[in-house]
């Protein structure tokens, strides 16, 4: 899909997801997107100027050298990247914001990673919940196997649950970062639901996985005979944002898979691609695999990338 026809996919799919006020797509509840509208601008800052909470800085409008040749030109340069680009110095060391300004990233990043989902948040947009054989945050962390596998009561839950051999299942799992499935998923789900309806392709119920790893995705795809998964998870949360989820799509996932075998699409945050637009084009990635039968780095062979 050029770059076009997916501006077009995603006007329609935000027309749609704004006129649909009496039933909205995402099933058990109100529609509530990350981004309800328009918020007031933020306080400008000036270099220098105190403020209560400095996460609320934007860095790449925040240059701090002193006596710049060209202040201006390393502006426009920092506006096109979120690196630490600028960050001035007192003698050898970091100046005190910019050194407040790494710890609050730091704990956000922490936060996220040690943070729990809502026990609420299926219930709320009509998901299916389960969990995978972790009991706990501190097994999830340290044993990334038991996140990808169920025992056989859940393994049981799941079929039980959702149709036998369905075209597409899509699973939302927590990973590395809760707070990136609260901002993105189900923004993401409603537009890629609106996107292949225009397609005729239909989605059926949506698993939610607590202590969830991408792999988690295979033991679906082994349970429900699926011929295609998509895990929307939370990754692993750096100093840029907190946010950022990855949407995984495997053909024939089957425990086992290879990585390889698995496209991806990355960075879904508001610094990012925004999730409606991630769900626009994962609707068109879905619609492509399933016609060609392969996903990874076959697909993109096949294609002649």
């Amino acid at each position: 899909m050029n770059k076009e026809a997916l501006t077009a996919l995603v006007a329609e799919i935000l027309g749609e997801m704004e006129c649909d006020t009496q039933s909205p797509m995402v099933k058990g509840g109100e529609y509530h997107p990350a981004n309800p509208g328009p918020k007031p601008a933020p306080e400008p800052h000036c270099d220098g100027d105190f403020v209560e909470d400095v996460s609320e800085l934007d860095l790449r409008k925040l240059y701090l050298v002193d006596n710049p040749a060209d202040a201006e030109a390393f502006r426009r340069l920092k506006a096109r990247t979120p690196a630490r680009l600028g960050a001035g110095r007192a003698g050898p060391r970091y100046k005190t914001l910019t050194m407040l300004r790494f710890r609050a990233d730091h704990a956000a990043a922490q936060d996220a990673v040690f943070s729990q989902i809502p026990e609420d948040f299926a219930k709320i947009h009509g998901l299916i919940p389960v969990q995978t054989k972790c009991k706990d945050k501190d097994q999830y962390l340290t044993r990334p196997d038991l996140g990808r596998r169920f025992d056989e009561a859940t393994a049981q839950q799941i079929r039980s649950a959702l149709p036998h051999a369905p075209r597409i299942q899509v699973v939302i799992g927590d990973g590395l970062s809760s707070a990136a499935i609260a901002a993105n998923a189900m923004d993401c789900l409603q537009a890629m639901e609106a996107g292949l309806k225009t397609m005729g392709i239909p989605l059926g119920p949506t698993l939610f996985v607590r202590y969830c790893r991408v792999g988690a995705g295979d033991a679906v795809g082994s349970i429900t005979e699926c011929d295609l998964v998509c895990v929307l998870v939370g990754e692993r949360p750096g100093l840029v944002t907190a946010q950022s989820m990855s949407a995984y799509l495997t053909y024939k996932p089957r425990i086992g898979a290879l990585e390889s075998s698995r496209t991806v699409v990355s960075n879904i945050h508001a610094q990012g691609t925004p999730a409606v637009e991630a769900g626009a084009h994962i609707a068109q990635l879905m619609a492509t695999i399933l016609e060609r039968k392969v996903s990874g780095v076959a697909l993109h062979l096949e294609a002649g990338a």
